[in-house]
């Protein structure tokens, strides 16, 4: 089994068998953005990677349900 699978035509993308939705990516640097500004990490850099973590949670909110839920879901 490869660790990645992509399929181009669902455009949709595996790791190690679980299926990655960008929302779920968006989550989760939106999280770590918002803990680096509580941290005092103030920068350009970090206001961008939680702007983006917003815009990719936003893009995929209709999956919302199935961010973190195990599993390939082949069937969605």
């Amino acid at each position: 089994m490869s660790v990645l699978r992509y399929d181009s035509k669902a455009r949709r993308l595996w790791i190690a068998g679980q299926r990655c939705h960008h929302g779920a990516t968006g989550a989760i640097m939106s999280g770590a953005a918002a803990a680096a500004l509580v941290a005092g990490r103030r920068q350009l850099r970090t206001l961008l990677i939680a702007l983006t973590g917003g815009l990719l949670m936003v893009h995929d909110w209709h999956d919302r349900a199935l961010w973190f839920k195990p599993g390939a879901q082949l069937d969605v």
